[in-house]
This record gives C-alpha cells, sequence and structure tokens, in this order.
C-alpha cells in the first residue's frame, strides 16, 4: 500500500525539536516535514530542503498544506498553542509536559474529543531499552508480585543551565520536576495504572535555584510502592531502575543511548538504531521453574521512532492513539498533587484522574 505521508509543522526549532522529533520526521516516509517556525533565524531550511521557515506558529492556522502540528515551543506556550491547533482543524503533538495544569489539559482532552482530530503528547521515554525491558518482565511474571519500584533520573549539572535557561526560570511548568518528572510518572501509570495515595519532597538544592531541582516521590498502590527521585547534584549514579518482587529482583543502570546519538547527529536509521550495549544490560536475580538464577537479562531494542510510526497509524487508519491526551492529563494531576503534598509534608490521597 502506497504511503500517503502526513505533511507536518514544527513549531521552534531549539534542542528538543533538533534531537526527538526532525531526526524521525525527516528520515519515516510517514511523515514531510515542510514547515518550521523560527522567529530569528532560518537554520531548518539550510538543513532540510524541501522545509519552508515562517516567523508565527499564527502562519500555521491558515495554511491548508499543514495536517499535523508538532509544539516544542516552551511550556507556557503549550496549552493555547494547541487550542489553537485544535481549533483550526490539525492534529496536535505536543511535547512534554503536556500542559502547565490539569484544567488545561482536560480542556484540551474535551476540545479533541469535539473536534475528532488527533491529539498525543510525546512521551517518548515508553520507547527506551530499560522501559521496554521491564514491561517483558512484568508480562512474563518473572519477579512474583511486585512490591517495590524504584525510578531514577539523576545529573550532575551544579551550574545554571546556558541552553534552555528558561527551564530555570520562576514561571508556571518550570523545574526539575515538570520536566523530568513527567518522563516517570508516565512510565508508572503505563507500567501500574493509577496510584491510591501519593507523599512527595520536592525542593531546591543548589544556592541559585529558583525553581525545584530535586524530587523524591512515593505513589502508593497498596502492596507495591513506586518511588521516583530526581537530583542534579548526584555526581556518582547508582541503579537507574530496581524492580522487587516477591520471588526476584531486577536492578538496571545506564541511560537509553538514543539521546546522546541524536545529539551528536546521528540519524535514526538502519537495523541496528538503536540497540543498548551489553554493558548496560541489567541483572535479574530470581526463580524460574524452581531453579534460582541470577544473570544478565539482555535489554529489547529501544526506538524513539515507534512514536510516530504508531501516530501515523492513528491519523491515517485510524488506530487508538497510543499516548492519550488523557493519559497526560493525568500526570499534569499528579505532579499538582505531588506539590500539594510536598507543601503540606503529608501524603494525600491521589484524586482527579481521567479514566
Amino acid at each position: 500500500m502506497a504511503i500517503n505521508p502526513i505533511r507536518t509543522a514544527l513549531v521552534s526549532f531549539g534542542i528538543s525539536s533538533k534531537t526527538f522529533h526532525a531526526p524521525f520526521l525527516t528520515t519515516q516516509p510517514e511523515y514531510q516535514l515542510i514547515r518550521v517556525v523560527e522567529r530569528k533565524t532560518k537554520e531548518a531550511e539550510s538543513k532540510y530542503p524541501g522545509v519552508r521557515v515562517v516567523n508565527s506558529f499564527e502562519t500555521l492556522l491558515d495554511d491548508p498544506e499543514v495536517e499535523l502540528i508538532v509544539i516544542t515551543s516552551p511550556n507556557e506556550t503549550h496549552f493555547p498553542y494547541a487550542k489553537a491547533s485544535l481549533e483550526a482543524g490539525k492534529n496536535v503533538v505536543v511535547e512534554k509536559p503536556f500542559t502547565n495544569t490539569s484544567a488545561e489539559a482536560k480542556q484540551l482532552v474535551e476540545l479533541a474529543e469535539r473536534s475528532g482530530k488527533i491529539l498525543s503528547v510525546y512521551h517518548n521515554r515508553r520507547y527506551v531499552a530499560d522501559f521496554r525491558t521491564m514491561q517483558d518482565i512484568l508480562e512474563k511474571n518473572l519477579l512474583g508480585e511486585l512490591h517495590e519500584f524504584v525510578s531514577h533520573y539523576d545529573r550532575y549539572r551544579p551550574d545554571p543551565r546556558t541552553i534552555g535557561i528558561w527551564r530555570e526560570k520562576a514561571v508556571p511548568g518550570s523545574g526539575v520536576f515538570y520536566d523530568l518528572g513527567s518522563h516517570l510518572i508516565d512510565q508508572s501509570l503505563v507500567l501500574f495504572g493509577h496510584p491510591k495515595n501519593i507523599y512527595a519532597d520536592i525542593r531546591r538544592q543548589k544556592s541559585y535555584s529558583l525553581v525545584d531541582d530535586y524530587f523524591a516521590v512515593d505513589l502508593d498502590y497498596g502492596f507495591l510502592k513506586v518511588t521516583l527521585h530526581s537530583g542534579m547534584l548526584i555526581r556518582e549514579m547508582g541503579p537507574r531502575y530496581m524492580m522487587h518482587g516477591t520471588k526476584g529482583s531486577y536492578i538496571k543502570s545506564g541511560e537509553d543511548p538514543q539521546e546522546e546519538r541524536l545529539k551528536a547527529g546521528e540519524l535514526p536509521v538502519g537495523a541496528e538504531w538503536c540497540h543498548e550495549p551489553e554493558s548496560q544490560y541489567g541483572i535479574i536475580h530470581t526463580e524460574i521453574d524452581g531453579k534460582v538464577v541470577r544473570e544478565i537479562y539482555p535489554s529489547l531494542k529501544g526506538d524513539f521512532g515507534d512514536y510516530y510510526r504508531n501516530l501515523y497509524q492513528a491519523i491515517r487508519n485510524g488506530a487508538p492513539v497510543s499516548e492519550k491526551a488523557s493519559q497526560a492529563h493525568n500526570v499534569i494531576r499528579i505532579i499538582e498533587l505531588a506539590f500539594e503534598s510536598s507543601e503540606l509534608k503529608k501524603q494525600i490521597p491521589v484524586t482527579g484522574l481521567l479514566g
């Protein structure tokens, strides 16, 4: 069957667009990148022949050629840009975090349902090697009933940002919890569903910080406790993930290589994109068929490109959207509840999630 590429526009051409979106939109035959919003330069035109740079988002709304608008501009633009795009009859992808409030997120969910257009959020951390491997382990029930899940997204960044400094300004939606916490929350909701209660400690550790740069969040599922953690002053990294069940454990260190390879300019093509090196495979220590084993557990292949392949099927062929806007709403709602818990310094119930 012939491919009918989706004519796509990118809103802004910063790090996110250059790293996580343009490389896939320009190498997958299912897409044709035709417009990019750049207010001061025309970098996209020189890099991608056939792309036309426009200097305002509003230009895209009246452009009949544009079918899909991918919004990667600063967080405060996500809601108004997504709303305007849906009202203009466009399909929409929004970078995480979806919006700054759950009220805004719910409004967009309802608007997308009325419009009949696709609205999806780019939760690409569903497409990394470690997450896919953990899904595989849980589906095979290799650890028994899970009672603890620990997830870290730590970095060592003691100095102020020189690029993307808007993320550290004291404005709504900034800070590490919106930035990185949205990934970890989304993974937890995909793996385990809706938690019952939440307890959070969100703080500023660096002397110059205007926004949060540390979080430790506990999600209570009953028997299962999920802990999500991020710090910017972690020079020596520990395990990235730990899963402990009634039969055994899985411990995983290291970082999926896709982001660094994309930042280095590698194109996401070919059969070897993008296997994790064996040195980063996790350890499983459990009981299988009555025998205790402790061995390397090979990682499954990650591929951010699967996000856009799934999106194509949703837009062109009516397949279910993999990264639903309602799921992204729930991520934002968990973020709001976590800030409330941290301020109150107590556990609170999880309420207001969409089904």
